[in-house]
């Protein structure tokens, strides 16, 4: 179960609670003409998972490996690396996930060397099916491991693309399984295409589960049962010119990399040029706690009032460490925590944290998790995704272009073109 909480000192009025019916009129509207895909995916995505376990009956060489290498960048890879990294302590036997994203030459070199080709699958993962630092990458693996991609080795890799894009075809061209990304979901909202369900099914994850608490959240949030979501984007985007920075403080570490496919998801969506020509958006900040408390906190507290903060909580590490009931010369007074769990050591870091920040009049919510379990991480990406659409609608923008980013590509092409 996931528990949702707000500490708002802001109130809906009646010209909010009007804006809120229009916007939910407007989602219902995005779902049903079909302008964005990801509201279906719980449903729709069960048939890749039977293809995924079909397609390794038959390729042999996918029950011999031990890691998954996923070639891809930003909405290629964000998702499923913070899938892997949430389930990952769990799942005792589950395949090694690796990705390879950014052309740092050190960090890529580093990974590399850690691949036995043997053991491996290559998994390449393109929305447009030319994403300059994947291709590129891709290109440096088939080179390194020496990789038959025409012949015997075809079986090592997979594609995940759109239909007809130039790296489908060239899967097609020489045998190797790709799989589609449906159109009208962009790279940000796909992890629960094949983008995520396909390496994180090989990898050996229930992403059955995945789906039914993604299909779960969704399902509750058209009958009218998750309208806290719809209150948290009308009063963020209202008063967004006085608080126009969302942080997450995220106590645990392995929601790490959500946090960073939160900033891309809410960057990259709502930064935008609204229809009246003025700049907008709401700007995502992503920390982990306790650790960033002891930095970030301090601006939050003492510097400019122009942040909300978000908390998302783990209930149950299940773990059980205790904090040992030992005392130390001169260290005398940290005793009051001695034979306490870590976990409540956290949690009271979390809660004394909270407590302190809305005593400073800025407005808290609070995300509960109450154990790291599979449908949990599905529902808390839709929320995110469904609170992402929702905002862009008060925004009035299009949440799912990027204009900004395509200039950048159209630059650096101009670049090495020269």
């Amino acid at each position: 179960m996931i528990h949702y909480e707000d500490d708002f000192i802001w109130k809906l009025d009646k010209e909010l609670e009007s804006k809120i019916v229009e916007s939910y009129a407007k989602i219902v509207e995005e779902k049903e003409q079909g302008i964005s895909g990801y509201f279906t995916l719980g449903e729709d995505s069960l048939e890749i998972i039977e293809d995924v376990h079909n397609d390794m009956k038959s390729n042999t060489f996918i029950e011999q490996s031990d890691t998954v290498v996923v070639i891809g960048i930003g909405g290629s890879s964000l998702g499923t690396k913070a899938i892997d990294s949430i389930l990952k302590h769990k799942y005792k036997y589950a395949r090694r996930m690796l990705f390879l994203e950014n052309p740092d030459e050190i960090d890529l070199s580093e990974k590399l060397e850690s691949i036995e080709k043997e053991k491996t699958l290559f998994v390449v993962v393109s929305k447009s099916g030319t994403t300059i630092e994947t291709i590129s990458i891709f290109k440096e693996v088939l080179q390194r491991f020496s990789l038959d991609y025409k012949g015997l080795d075809s079986e090592q890799i997979v594609a995940i693309t759109d239909k007809n894009s130039p790296l489908h075809k060239f899967a097609n061209e020489y045998g190797i399984k790709s799989y589609m990304i449906p159109h009208n979901v962009g790279g940000r909202f796909s992890v629960l295409t094949a983008v995520g369900i396909v390496p994180l099914t090989i990898a050996g994850y229930d992403t059955k589960k995945i789906l039914a608490g993604a299909a779960n959240m969704v399902a509750r949030f058209f009958k009218g049962e998750e309208n806290h979501i719809l209150k948290k984007a009308a009063l963020l985007t209202t008063h967004r010119k006085e608080t126009p920075m969302n942080v997450i403080f995220s106590y645990a570490n392995c929601l790490e990399d959500f946090t960073k496919w939160y900033v891309q998801l809410w960057g990259e969506s709502l930064g935008k040029i609204d229809k009246h020509g003025k700049h907008t958006g709401l700007t995502p900040i992503g920390h982990i706690g306790s650790v960033d408390q002891h930095s970030f906190l301090q601006l939050i507290m003492q510097g400019p009032r122009d942040k909300t903060v978000t908390f998302i909580k783990l209930e149950n590490f299940e773990k059980k460490i205790q904090v040992p009931k030992v005392t130390l010369k001169f260290l005398e007074k940290t005793d009051y925590i001695n034979g306490y769990s870590f976990n409540e050591l956290i949690d009271g870091e979390c809660e004394a944290t909270k407590e302190s920040i809305s005593k400073q009049g800025i407005n808290v919510d609070v995300i509960t998790i109450d154990t790291i379990q599979e449908h949990n991480i599905g529902e808390l990406i839709l929320y995110y995704e469904l609170l992402t659409s929702l905002c862009g609608i008060m925004l009035e923008i299009d949440a799912y272009n990027q204009p900004g980013v395509e200039l950048g590509k159209e630059i650096l092409l101009q670049k090495f073109q020269k």
